[in-house]
């Protein structure tokens, strides 16, 4: 897994516009929007990849507050370095987080938990991390409820998005992809998951036809 995302690290940002039509952006800046950080705040950005929430992030805590990114594949780490968001960043597993206990306000992890080995054990870390009252916040993929939306989605994620990869001799990472979305959870379920590491307040809204989905929850 570490292996395949360093090989797409170069060409991971553009693809994520290409496959959003660019509105990943505007999904962060809702899913932040949803965790009501205050100026000074401190939140972090688990499974940050290359560190695309640091501009919703930076934009809700000020220039005061503190971001700080982990991710378990230095490629990724490297071109989140090179982003203006003055993100702290620190090479670490979402399974064994390297903070500290109740130190952060937020918590956001986009597109990261379908791909964790043990998602119990990375919800119970961000559950650790956050402070009392602070809030966690899950962008990825999900399934729509229409079934013609469905096969339509199905036919975007095993077809087009593997010619997209193609392009770039990425073929391989972005056929996994679209599978890793097959084998997630249900939004359904990722709530009760969350329920059950123990944040409470859990809400989640559909965005991009029903294929993509934003959870909140609050410790």
């Amino acid at each position: 897994m570490r292996r395949m995302f360093a090989d797409i690290s170069p060409t991971y940002d553009l693809l994520n516009s290409a496959m959003s039509l660019r509105l990943h952006h505007r999904w962060r800046t809702d899913a932040v929007n949803g965790l009501r950080l205050c100026y000074g705040d401190m939140s972090a950005d688990l499974c940050c990849g290359t560190g695309d929430f640091g501009r919703a992030l930076r934009n809700a805590v000020s220039p005061s507050g503190r971001i700080v990114g982990v991710d378990f594949c230095m490629p990724m780490l490297q071109i989140a370095l090179r982003k203006p968001y003055a993100m702290g960043l620190s090479l670490g597993d979402a399974g064994a987080v390297p903070l500290r206990s109740s130190s952060f306000d937020g918590v956001a992890v986009g597109w990261g938990l379908r791909n964790v080995t043990d998602m119990g054990a990375a919800l119970a870390e961000i559950v650790r991390i956050l402070k009392p009252g602070g809030r966690f916040v899950c962008i990825d993929m999900a399934r729509p409820k229409s079934a013609l939306l469905r096969v339509l989605g199905r036919c975007v994620f095993n077809i087009v998005v593997p010619a997209m990869g193609s392009l770039f001799g990425k073929r391989e990472a972005y056929t996994y992809l679209p599978k890793s979305t097959d084998r997630f959870t249900t939004r359904e379920g990722l709530a009760e998951a969350m329920r059950e590491a123990g944040l409470r307040n859990v809400r989640y809204e559909d965005r991009f036809f029903g294929n993509i989905c934003i959870h909140w929850g609050e410790k």
